[in-house]
């Protein structure tokens, strides 16, 4: 479903001409069969199920039953966003994704704004889900967790493998996606099969007791913030409306329905775990999703469930290597940053701009190689997040600029501010710090054009 992305935004990427340079836009979608609604809805839920899910009962544990009420949040705050891009979608059905959207109400620069920030969470979570992979894979070697910096190596070597297996192109990435698809769900449904049996078999007895204390709102919004993590990605599948049969009634009808069946899976794994596992023993879990299997499946079971696990991460990386690599291809040709990293070899493949964000990746993990693996997975987690936020904030602000947002826009706009108060302020500090950094790059591009344009007599 990545690879589906990547073409996707490599389709659209024309559209940034449109945005950025005011060329037309281009399409090239008639010799290809148009995505139905079942096809479209794969693609929604193939974009979102990731790996940010597997490293988040033990984030989430020491919130206990708050995690639930943010569970329960963060679907219904998820929903109004999409509901957003379905109004966007039908209402400017061939502005091909939020940039489209953001560029049709405000302009030039925070349609960049919102691309760059779109980047930015790629890469970030690049760095976040090759540490979930690294993390399930500690299974086998427990000593890894103990070795300082050991896992931000590990992280980058996953980096740098996926990145190889890209830059042999679009063909082989696609073909290791569609079996790393098909391993991530195993996991998942282990866990929701593992909770409903011991939830039904005690009729609720098994499951942490509520909170004696109540329920609090600064550990609801922060486990909110961390949830969101795993709900990522819907708004990738706007990208593709050019290639759905229908695109006004199947993508919207899929970007609910996908959302939504995505949350309730979510939301019955993650607290069957986290309320089925003793808190303490949750927290410092490495993995999980296999710990909790171990614990009522045997050791045994645990391991293939890890070896899921693991597989799905790197089968995510590759997804959003792909996806990002076109992405500042896409960009680069529309001249918003330097043409250098638009330049792709002869089978079509973004070498530079795939290299770049490896590179960038590394950076960031060396960074922050002191910290443990499931705090530098938070941490991570909660960076992409709120730059993602900046996404959503410039859909959101779109609907209500174009009026097709009513209340429900303002519910939207809301959760978006307490989600980024919710990331806390050195998540969301760094995130508005890269996002003004996007600016600088605008305006020089855009004065370099201008030079460009003048030197030629004003000829592109």
């Amino acid at each position: 479903m990545a690879l589906l992305r990547w073409r996707a935004q490599r389709h659209g990427g024309t559209h940034h001409g449109k945005v950025f340079s005011g060329q037309r836009q281009l399409t090239d979608t008639a010799t290809h069969k148009k995505l139905g609604f079942w096809m479209c809805l794969a693609m929604v839920m193939g974009i979102m199920i990731g790996s940010g899910v597997f490293l988040l009962p033990a984030a989430l544990a020491p919130f206990g039953w708050n995690a639930v009420v943010g569970w329960a949040l963060t679907i219904i705050g998820t929903m109004t966003i999409v509901t957003m891009l379905v109004r966007l979608t039908r209402h400017l059905p061939e502005a091909d994704g939020p940039h489209g959207f953001v560029g049709t109400a405000f302009g030039p620069l925070p349609a960049f704004l919102v691309t760059w920030s779109q980047w930015v969470a790629t890469v970030v979570a690049n760095a976040a889900v090759s540490t979930a992979a690294v993390s399930y894979l500690s299974m086998f070697s427990p000593g890894i967790a103990n070795v300082p910096g050991l896992p931000a190596l590990l992280s980058i070597a996953v980096v740098w493998g996926v990145t190889v297996v890209n830059l042999r192109g679009a063909h082989a990435a696609g073909g290791f996606q569609i079996v790393t698809t098909i391993l991530k769900l195993t996991p998942l449904f282990a866990a929701i099969g593992i909770t409903l049996w011991v939830t039904g078999a005690s009729k609720g007895a098994a499951l942490a007791p509520l909170p004696a204390e109540g329920f609090s709102a600064s550990a609801i919004t922060g486990a909110a913030a961390l949830t969101l993590w795993a709900m990522l990605g819907f708004e990738s599948a706007s990208f593709a409306s050019a290639q759905v049969d229908e695109p006004t009634k199947n993508l919207p009808r899929a970007l609910m329905w996908g959302t939504a069946l995505t949350g309730v899976i979510y939301i019955i794994a993650c607290s069957g775990i986290a309320l089925l596992m003793p808190a303490d023993v949750a927290a410092a879990s490495h993995a999980p999703f296999a710990d909790f299997i171990a614990q009522y499946w045997g050791h045994g079971p645990a391991l293939t469930v890890a070896i899921f696990a693991a597989i799905s991460g790197i089968g995510c990386l590759n997804g959003l290597s792909l996806g990002n690599g076109a992405l500042v291809v896409s960009v680069a040709r529309a001249g918003a940053i330097p043409a250098w990293f638009g330049i792709v070899n002869a089978h079509g493949t973004p070498v530079r701009a795939l290299l770049f964000n490896a590179v960038l990746t590394t950076i960031l993990l060396l960074l922050n190689s002191s910290r443990g693996m499931t705090d530098l997975f938070v941490y991570l987690a909660l960076l992409s997040t709120s730059s993602t936020l900046f996404v959503y904030l410039g859909v959101t602000t779109s609907a209500l600029r174009l009026r097709i947002g009513g209340a429900i826009g303002l519910v939207a706009l809301g959760y978006v501010f307490w989600t980024l108060w919710g990331a806390g302020v050195q998540a969301t500090g760094w995130s508005t710090v890269l996002l003004i950094a996007g600016a600088p790059v605008f305006w020089l591009m855009r004065r370099a054009t201008r030079l460009r344009l003048r030197a030629s007599g004003g000829q592109a």
